[in-house]
């Protein structure tokens, strides 16, 4: 870990299947101010959930090196690319409603989309864009220059050449989970980041949550970012990683996190009624390759 950012941490704790404790959380406080000492990260927040309940939502150290202003459950953090399971999730949600299927070719709702191989182009499907084996892995400079929208970034993905062929290895890809969110509201005719509000946020009561760096400044209880910089832990500013939008934009606290937390651990549910069927929640949780019988990375579908 050289890249040190502010933590937000979602600690899943499944007591059922351990010994009875009568303290379980006895010496947590002192475990991760021990832990942050020897990892130089200025500060972060934890949940604990347990039985759909959060048992625990606590802040630790400052939100900015040198200044006094404390952590608390309320600490904005941007999550980065754990925004990538909420696309997912959406896209999910839509194959749920019938409006797309996993194995749709991703060009039939992304007409003009292209990747430098043009079989790739032609194979693409929606599950490929979610388990990254596209083979494609570069060109991530691009996400980050402020001059490139969302769709321009698309757009340019033709023009890069693939780090592997098609489906033969696992390879990262931001613009991938870009190019689903960019499907998914083009289907809902609506901006990703509205669908991920209305379809998530506000279900799940996410009510602090968002999806643009530019709205951090204007609010009150927000973490800085850090870096190690010549071996010192120092301030840095925040990446505009609105082009990034599907793949790593969400602002989060722990409390809004928490109840992302439980919507997994539910299966799908809010306060036991099914945002999406059990099937639909499932396959984002299932290797993509089961059954098939060849060597093949196990990674999940979202």
């Amino acid at each position: 870990m050289r890249s040190l950012r502010l933590a937000l941490v979602a600690l899943l704790v499944g007591w059922r299947t351990v010994p009875a404790q009568s303290a379980p959380l006895k010496g947590l406080d002192d475990y991760v101010t021990r832990s942050m000492a020897a990892w130089q990260v200025p500060g972060l927040a934890m949940a604990v959930v347990h039985n759909d309940s959060v048992v625990l939502a606590r802040g630790y150290g400052v939100r900015k090196l040198g200044q006094p202003d404390r952590v608390d459950d309320n600490t904005l953090f941007a999550i980065g690319s754990a925004s990538k399971a909420f696309t997912a999730m959406l896209v999910a949600m839509l194959v749920d409603q019938g409006k797309l299927k996993w194995d749709d070719p991703a060009t039939k709702y992304l007409p003009g989309f292209q990747l430098y191989d043009p079989y790739a182009t032609r194979e693409l499907t929606v599950r490929d864009l979610l388990t990254h084996r596209s083979g494609l892995t570069a060109a991530d400079l691009m996400l980050f220059d402020p001059r490139y929208t969302r769709d321009s970034i698309l757009y340019r993905a033709r023009y890069v050449k693939p780090t592997y062929s098609f489906r033969s290895h696992f390879g990262y890809s931001n613009i991938m989970y870009l190019a689903a969110g960019q499907l998914a509201a083009r289907l809902m005719g609506r901006t990703w980041d509205d669908a991920i509000r209305d379809r998530i946020f506000n279900p799940l009561g996410m009510s602090a949550s968002n999806s643009s760096v530019t709205l951090l400044g204007r609010l009150p209880d927000v973490a800085t970012p850090h870096d190690e910089i010549d071996d010192t832990v120092r301030t840095i500013p925040y990446f505009n990683l609105d082009p990034l939008g599907p793949a790593g934009s969400i602002n989060s606290n722990v409390r809004d996190m928490a109840q992302w937390v439980r919507f997994q651990l539910a299966g799908g549910k809010v306060r036991g009624n099914p945002l999406l069927s059990a099937a639909a929640f499932d396959e984002t949780r299932s290797p993509p390759w089961r059954g098939s019988g060849r060597s093949q990375p196990r990674t999940p579908t979202c």
